[in-house]
């Protein structure tokens, strides 16, 4: 699929992908066939993406720093994120309770002169109550939730980073922990790093990662051995695995530059191992 502005947060989810456009502010699916619709507008701009139990649809709002839900009649508040979120929320995971967990860049990547700052990982209930979770994080980006529920891995993408969390009985994170570490160059926006955006988890423990500073496509295990890499003709922004047998890897790519002139992409490599765990 082409002619996006900037597609990013990609879903598999009753046999199609779904994935907001941030440049075209616009949730939307796709099937395999490549039938595009368009299912909500957001117009503060949507980022991750997850469901309720219920299946009704949770999304992020991020000019404005709010979850919302899809309901019958239309989006609906979930929770306002403003005393939390230090600047525009993106990326989420919904885990299997419907408890979201959010970050946040943290400060204006688009300032030059902007000051780097840490930001929060945020947790959501389904009854809209709203805590920090997690401090000092770098850019958390990207999430996955391990298949038996006990483990969130956040891309953390101005440290080159993924960091591992053990979830608690109440949503808590625990046990901070670096499950990789690609570089020692420490908070910075170094261009042609390895910066881990979304992310996606497959069936031998090992993390699909986008890296839009490299360019490229990494497939890492704990620990940071790299297996697999591949590169894109643009920049790469998140991946997902899907298809019927979640063998396919989808991914997101744009040029950051030009994320509002329909260069945006949805692209498809076929790989061994499927996916598993949330998102």
């Amino acid at each position: 699929m082409d002619g996006l502005g900037f597609p990013e947060a990609p879903r598999w989810h009753d046999g199609k992908l779904w994935f907001s456009d941030m440049g075209t502010c616009r949730v939307m699916t796709v099937d395999l066939d490549g039938n595009a619709e368009t299912v909500v507008e957001v117009p503060e701009q949507p980022s991750g993406l997850g469901w309720l139990p219920d299946n009704r649809l949770l999304v992020v709002s991020m000019k404005d720093r709010r979850l919302l839900r899809l309901d019958p009649d239309g989006l609906v508040e979930v929770a306002d994120l403003r005393e939390f979120a230090s600047f525009h929320c993106n990326d989420m995971v919904v885990d299997q309770e419907g408890r979201a967990y959010i970050g946040n860049f943290g400060f204006d990547v688009d300032d030059p002169a902007a000051v780097p700052k840490h930001a929060a990982v945020m947790l959501v209930t389904p009854d809209g109550a709203a805590r920090i979770v997690a401090d000092e994080m770098v850019f958390p980006n990207g999430s996955v939730i391990t298949p038996d529920g006990s483990t969130l891995i956040v891309a953390e993408s101005f440290a080159s980073r993924l960091t591992a969390f053990s979830i608690e009985r109440d949503g808590s994170l625990t046990g901070r922990r670096v499950w990789a570490q690609f570089d020692d160059l420490g908070f910075t926006m170094a261009e042609e790093r390895i910066t881990p955006d979304g992310i996606c988890l497959d069936a031998e423990g090992a993390i699909w990662l986008a890296s839009a500073e490299s360019t490229e496509v990494l497939r890492a295990k704990e620990g940071g051995e790299i297996t697999h890499r591949f590169s894109v003709e643009t920049q790469a922004f998140a991946v997902m695995l899907g298809g019927p047998d979640r063998r396919t890897l989808f991914v997101c790519t744009t040029i950051l530059s030009e994320r509002d002139s329909g260069r945006g992409r949805i692209e498809t490599v076929y790989v061994d191992v499927p996916g598993a765990g949330l998102p």
